[in-house]
């Protein structure tokens, strides 16, 4: 018996991103495995914020493809792509900083409000019960996240590390089936980072495959289960974290050749 081998969640092929004659991500090949927690790691100005904004949709590609389960996503636009189940956070936090973290949340369902506006705004019955599904629905990712003793706090009266968990919470209210995280332990401290890479497993372990751009690398040897390394935009690495500790071309990226 011939056993099929597993299709990618997620591929990308011959994928490349200028801007002007500056070449950002050149010709890079990337698949993302079901269930998996992939890193993506590199110097500053390697090309990961813009892969991710390309994948996402918030920069169109200069050439190459881009498959979602099996269909071609390259060049959709962001909101379409998150509709398939593509959701992403941001190196700053996006807060509504003014209001509660419990509308930060309940605001981010705003794409999946089936009703019409007409129906909204007369408070048909259809439209109350799906505020009322929504709020729930809110409630259980705040609780998921250990944020629910924070509903009625002001996004911006949060401590830092709280207000990175809301962003993902917020992330969470598409209820992606592809998670992309860019820096999420930015700024914290080593109990904050801790708590931040539980929440992420917990993630997984809930059903959503992740993909991680993060500059702590003790967090992503710790976290993921595969890295991929660019340089100028260019893939020159991959592999398993003990692989990438050890890869010499990875090394001189970070530290320099003859260092």
């Amino acid at each position: 018996m011939i056993v099929g081998i597993a299709m990618a969640m997620l591929e990308i092929r011959d994928l490349s991103k200028y801007f002007g004659g500056l070449a950002v991500l050149n010709h890079v090949d990337l698949d993302v495995s079901q269930s998996e927690i992939l890193g993506i790691i590199g110097p500053n100005g390697a090309g990961k914020t813009t892969l991710f904004n390309v994948v996402t949709g918030f920069l169109p590609p200069t050439s190459g493809s881009i498959k979602f389960e099996g269909k071609d996503i390259s060049g959709l636009r962001a909101d379409q792509i998150a509709r398939r189940g593509i959701a992403r956070t941001f190196q700053a936090s996006v807060l509504f900083m003014e209001t509660t973290v419990f509308n930060n949340v309940f605001t981010a369902f705003h794409m999946h409000y089936r009703q019409p506006g007409w129906k909204t705004f007369l408070h048909t019955p259809s439209a109350r019960k799906e505020e009322v599904f929504i709020k729930q629905k809110t409630t259980e990712i705040l609780e998921f996240m250990d944020m629910i003793s924070m509903k009625e706090e002001l996004a911006m009266n949060l401590p830092h590390g709280h207000q990175r968990t809301l962003g993902i919470c917020i992330s969470l209210g598409i209820n992606p089936k592809l998670l992309l995280l860019d820096e999420p332990a930015t700024g914290m401290n080593p109990v904050e980072t801790s708590a931040m890479v539980s929440l992420i497993r917990k993630i997984r372990d809930s059903g959503a495959t992740i993909v991680i751009v993060e500059h702590d690398m003790k967090a992503v040897m710790s976290l993921c289960d595969r890295i991929v390394v660019l340089n100028h935009g260019n893939k020159i690495a991959e592999g398993a974290p003990r692989e990438i500790g050890n890869n010499r071309e990875v090394i001189e990226a970070y530290l320099g050749k003859g260092k």
